[in-house]
């Protein structure tokens, strides 16, 4: 039997749940293409665990979206629960290097969005490096996260190149999909920028750290831990990260003293 003709138009991104070993394998090789071999790919298992107990793998698909092949980039998600509050863990969202900055990310994470509301889902978790501004930019500012835990050497050192044998140091950034913060967002509105007080902090991020992961380990490792000891001072003052701003001097993290509607 031959599948149904596919109606995208050729170029159209198309963002469903992927389902069985086929599209689960395209999700593994896909990763491997983005990040190379490590300890950290994620097996096919998982993502079989994630789709059959209550979280999910989700593709984006340039044109036929019935073909594997055609997979440009995923997100894979676990079910979590805390007392009183399901939540989705997003583990690993990966977008192919040909396809970066033509909002995918962007669309897997809103698909992520709508599919976590019609299940009475809140929240959706996931963590990401603090020393990557661009990611933390994304994350803040166009999915309206916040980050108010600090998880030290999270997933140990690894052997992927990207990690530069630092410590996976990572934030953990809280997506409260009916906050008022996110819903204003994805309406258009701009986050305001965290006015100057005494309840305002800043962490900067140097522009220079890419470079000194590869020619000077010994300072990366001194900044990521100047970085880590701030993170952990104001959290624990319960400050939450809530903006990034990007200057010539590198990425700084806007921390406010506030109550975070949820």
């Amino acid at each position: 039997m031959t599948s149904p003709a596919s109606s995208a138009r050729p170029g159209e991104v198309i963002v469903r749940h992927c389902r069985g070993l086929q599209e689960f394998e395209a999700c593994y090789q896909l990763q491997r293409r983005v990040w190379g071999e490590s300890d950290i790919d994620v097996p096919i298992p998982v993502f079989v665990i994630a789709a059959e107990t209550g979280g999910e793998v989700l593709g984006a698909f340039v044109g036929d979206d019935k073909d594997s092949a055609n997979i440009v980039g995923f997100t894979m998600a676990v079910a979590g629960w805390r007392p009183g509050c399901p939540f989705l863990h997003s583990h690993m969202t990966a977008v192919l290097d040909a396809y970066r900055d033509r909002g995918i990310g962007r669309k897997l994470k809103l698909f992520q969005r709508d599919d976590a509301l019609s299940r009475g889902i809140d929240l959706v978790e996931w963590t990401f490096d603090p020393l990557e501004v661009k990611n933390a930019y994304f994350n803040l500012m166009r999915l309206g996260a916040i980050a108010r835990r600090y998880l030290p050497n999270c997933y140990g050192i690894t052997s992927s190149p990207l990690h530069g044998s630092l410590p996976t140091d990572r934030l953990v950034a809280e997506w409260w999909l009916r906050s008022p913060r996110v819903v204003d967002l994805l309406a258009g509105a701009r986050i305001a920028q965290a006015t100057s007080s005494s309840k305002r902090e800043e962490i900067l991020v140097p522009a220079d750290l890419p470079r000194l992961k590869n020619d000077s380990p010994a300072e990366a490792i001194r900044a990521q831990t100047e970085i880590r000891e701030q993170f952990q001072k104001w959290f624990a003052r319960g400050y939450a990260a809530t903006n990034v701003e990007v200057r010539q001097e590198g990425g700084a993290y806007v921390l406010e003293e506030l109550q975070v509607a949820t």
